[in-house]
């Protein structure tokens, strides 16, 4: 079954508290964070605290995903060494390019070996934050079958180009256009960027939607208060449920009677169409809508 990942929710990895409630909050993964969240002198104590929690909290009913360092850091190495042994779901990789992923394909190859590990067993996440990532994307998908989906950094993305953030994002329109086309064609998740007013619930609502309508299949958040809200966003609505039944049915009809091609509701309907149609309840079963 695919895995759902329409929310991906960061959890600083140096709060006891928040780590041990992370998995009751109803995102479909959490994000353990070494990086941003977590000052300079705390990151050692932060990885032990994360690798506890992995060991010893059941996260059974979310996808654990840990936010190691950036490898060019005296941390990133590390964090992966420490963490990778209690078997995370997914790394997410800082400002990803390729030979970074390579190289943490080839520190995961070694661990799971060591360990006993089952070869591809953690999977990856390319968190893209810089333009050359952005324009080397395509490559640093391929730079490991271990990765299943792109998480795009807009804060950092266009603190990198010069520019600013702002709610409307038109900033990142392009960013998101390249994230969203390329995963696609590689058959990874598309994640987008955090909302980062945490009050605004029309704003997070309007930018999921933009998010959505380019191509994102899910979003990164900030705080549980913003699940609902993209969930809600991400989940097919019930008439196009309801459409998308009767295109299926129309499309079992027309197939008995020998036609490729048919029409309801006076519109033609062909593959694209009925390939939708079919998306939208098989996310609709996942989310146990029908």
């Amino acid at each position: 079954m695919k895995r759902l990942r329409r929310t991906m929710l960061f959890m600083p990895g140096n709060n006891p508290g928040m780590l041990q409630n992370a998995a009751i909050l109803g995102a479909d993964s959490i994000i353990l964070d070494l990086e941003d969240a977590v000052s300079l002198s705390e990151k050692d104590s932060a990885r032990i605290l994360v690798r506890e929690a992995i060991l010893n909290m059941d996260y059974s009913a979310v996808e654990v995903v840990v936010r190691v360092n950036p490898l060019d850091t005296e941390f990133g190495e590390r964090d992966i060494r420490e963490i990778a042994g209690v078997k995370p779901h997914a790394l997410l990789i800082p400002k990803a390019e390729e030979e970074q992923i390579k190289k943490v394909e080839e520190i995961l190859t070694e661990i799971e070996k060591e360990q006993n590990i089952e070869q591809g067993t953690i999977k990856l996440i390319a968190l893209i934050e810089t333009a050359f990532g952005l324009e080397r994307i395509y490559e640093v998908i391929k730079a490991s079958k271990r990765i299943v989906g792109v998480l795009l950094g807009g804060e950092d993305l266009t603190t990198d180009m010069g520019v600013k953030r702002t709610k409307a994002g038109e900033e990142i329109f392009y960013a998101r256009n390249r994230v969203a086309s390329c995963c696609r064609a590689l058959k990874v998740d598309a994640i987008d960027t955090p909302f980062t007013d945490t009050n605004d619930y029309e704003g997070l609502k309007v930018d999921t939607t933009k998010a959505k309508s380019l191509g994102m299949t899910g979003k990164a958040a900030i705080n549980p208060r913003q699940i609902d809200t993209i969930h809600s966003v991400f989940a097919p609505s019930q008439d196009e449920i309801h459409r998308a039944v009767r295109i299926l049915d129309a499309m079992e009809e027309a197939r008995a009677e020998g036609k490729g091609v048919f029409s309801l509701d006076g519109k033609m309907v062909d593959a694209p169409i009925i390939s939708r149609a079919k998306n939208t309840i098989e996310l609709a079963k996942l989310l146990g809508l029908v």
